[in-house]
């Protein structure tokens, strides 16, 4: 009886359960844990489709537009403004006027709705982040966004972590330059010995980067 009940192929069942159900759910869980807790969640490399192609290698890399122009805010405001579709019109109103790649501009331009820009670099509801303090103290829009000027289409380069920002925070001096060169892409950061005393920027500020838990988490 006890044949017919388990037959002699129910001896795989075990081996079949563990290797064939069991084994590939816990593969995809250590990989989901390996994802999720690494760089490769922060988005490192994420290179989005925009509505629009828009290429920064050509517009501030070839053109040399400068970033503020487009980013307006940011030397002002915690945030670096996405561009208007009034900014780009300020050229494009005489520049390409029948390019088929611009009609989600003119659509735009003749509609008021805003452009759907897809976000790239995004920071955790739970971090304060300040662009213009960052620009005041000398960094550089490179240093965390990379040479936008030769991308075609913008990716994130930097990780963006709390260990990455602790970083440039505990030792500034080499990822600091005069301020008249914050949007110099190809400018180069001094890895000379680090001054003594209060850390200052060009133009004599005293700079103190906060690395206790509330400089950022507010």
């Amino acid at each position: 009886m006890a044949r017919f009940l388990f037959p002699r192929w129910a001896n795989w069942i075990p081996t079949i359960v563990v290797f064939g159900i069991l084994g590939p759910l816990l593969l995809a869980t250590v990989a989901g844990l390996w994802y999720y807790g690494s760089d490769k969640y922060l988005s490192v490399g994420y290179t989005p489709k925009q509505p629009i192609a828009f290429s920064h290698k050509l517009h501030a890399g070839d053109m040399g537009i400068d970033c503020r122009y487009c980013h307006n805010t940011v030397e002002r405001s915690a945030f670096a403004a996405v561009p208007s579709t009034q900014i780009c019109m300020n050229c494009h109103w005489k520049v390409k006027t029948e390019s088929v790649a611009l009609l989600p501009l003119r659509r735009s331009w003749a509609t008021g709705e805003p452009i759907p820009w897809v976000r790239i670099h995004r920071l955790p509801d739970y971090v304060y982040f300040d662009h213009s303090a960052h620009l005041a103290a000398g960094v550089g829009c490179s240093t965390c966004h990379g040479r936008v000027d030769e991308m075609v289409r913008v990716g994130q380069e930097a990780p963006l972590t709390m260990g990455w920002c602790l970083e440039c925070h505990r030792n500034p001096a080499p990822y600091l330059r005069p301020l008249d060169q914050v949007t110099d892409m190809a400018w180069k950061p001094s890895l000379g010995a680090v001054p003594h005393g209060v850390l200052r920027n060009s133009v004599g500020r005293a700079l103190q980067p906060p690395t206790h838990c509330s400089g950022c988490h507010r």
